[in-house]
């Protein structure tokens, strides 16, 4: 869990200290308070571009004096762990990074702490195009997986050099071209394995959860799949294919997310919006205990504006389930809307 947060001239926050408690964390304010930015600043706190995937630049203090800064403390059972991330005023687009006072890369964050979280933004998930799908599941890979990260990264990297190679006036140097999908094929295949384990396992948590106030989902992972060299020979057969798509049209990036309603039988994105809210709370919470089952570390969960779309049957659920399962942060208009938890809860008010 995190133990203290400290936001300077991040968003409308231009120093805000926060000392959460274990369990759940509260946070309520009129709109505009900054209850979602703190969570994007926790977000933060993980590999990636944060919960709302803004540039950097916008994420710093409107009329501030440039850059911002986020510090936390982690507490461990070993110990305590100090994070520091955000930016310089003379570099806004570049994010720096320290832990334990020493520099370090983003996807670093992923050995220290698990950060999921639930936005009202992705309550069009089941009916967006395929990569908001695939991005959801890397954060759930994510946590599992902790070099998925790293594995992604330099499949993207090598992926776009070698589309500006086959894409450019001059032909493409032979060996060069080898080396890249050679890069695609490793980085791939591994990406590809990492989300068909988290799929299989997260599964099989959900279709063992009786039924209950959240619709359960059967997850399944669509589109290419398969080993180092049989991606290896599909791009160095596609080659002429790619140049003139002007993409590579086989790997783990043509891959979707396929969610359906167990109870229904019926696809996600032909649910209702309150069951499609409901499935994709119900995967975020198994994949939470999944996670804290396999790692033995709860994640941490940022819950945004959630308990405002949830009636009071489901809402009264949702906390018994959370109740001493790790760090909850919640956001909300009305400190009426969590009256259900109990006493024990850090209860922050914005504004």
């Amino acid at each position: 869990m995190l133990s203290r947060l400290i936001l300077t001239d991040f968003r409308n926050h231009a120093e805000l200290v926060l000392a959460p408690a274990p369990g759940f964390v509260v946070l309520t304010g009129e709109n505009g308070a900054g209850k979602t930015n703190v969570l994007e600043a926790v977000s933060l706190l993980s590999p990636g571009r944060g919960l709302r995937r803004a540039a950097l630049s916008a994420m710093q203090r409107q009329h501030g004096p440039g850059g911002f800064g986020i510090a936390a403390t982690l507490a461990l059972p070993e110990g305590d762990v100090e994070i520091a991330t955000g930016t310089l005023a003379a570099a806004p687009e570049r994010r720096q990074l320290r832990i334990q006072g020493a520099a370090a890369t983003a996807n670093t964050l992923a050995e220290w702490l698990t950060v999921l979280w639930l936005t009202p933004a992705m309550d069009r998930l089941f009916v967006e195009p395929a990569g908001e799908r695939r991005r959801f599941l890397d954060r759930l890979t994510l946590a599992l997986v902790p070099a998925h990260a790293q594995h992604a990264a330099r499949y993207d990297a090598a992926m776009r050099a070698r589309t500006r190679l086959l894409t450019a006036d001059e032909p493409a140097d032979p060996q060069w071209l080898s080396a890249l999908e050679a890069q695609m094929a490793q980085h791939g295949a591994a990406v590809d394995a990492a989300r068909r384990e988290t799929v299989a396992a997260l599964g099989e948590r959900l279709a063992e959860q009786p039924d209950g106030p959240f619709a359960r989902a059967a997850l399944l992972l669509e589109g290419w799949s398969g080993t180092a060299d049989a991606l290896l020979a599909d791009l160095r057969s596609g080659r002429a294919r790619d140049a003139a798509a002007g993409r590579a049209l086989a790997g783990p990036h043509r891959a979707d997310l396929a969610v359906t309603h167990l109870g229904k039988g019926q696809a996600a994105a032909l649910a209702s919006t309150g069951e499609q809210k409901a499935l994709l709370l119900g995967i975020v919470l198994a994949h939470a205990e999944l996670v804290a089952s396999r790692t033995g570390h709860a994640p941490i969960l940022l819950l945004d504006e959630v308990a405002a779309h949830l009636d009071p049957l489901r809402r009264a659920a949702l906390f018994e389930r959370l109740g001493g399962h790790g760090q909850v942060w919640m956001t909300g208009t009305e400190p009426a809307l969590f009256a259900a938890i109990g006493p024990e809860a850090t209860r922050i008010a914005l504004g």
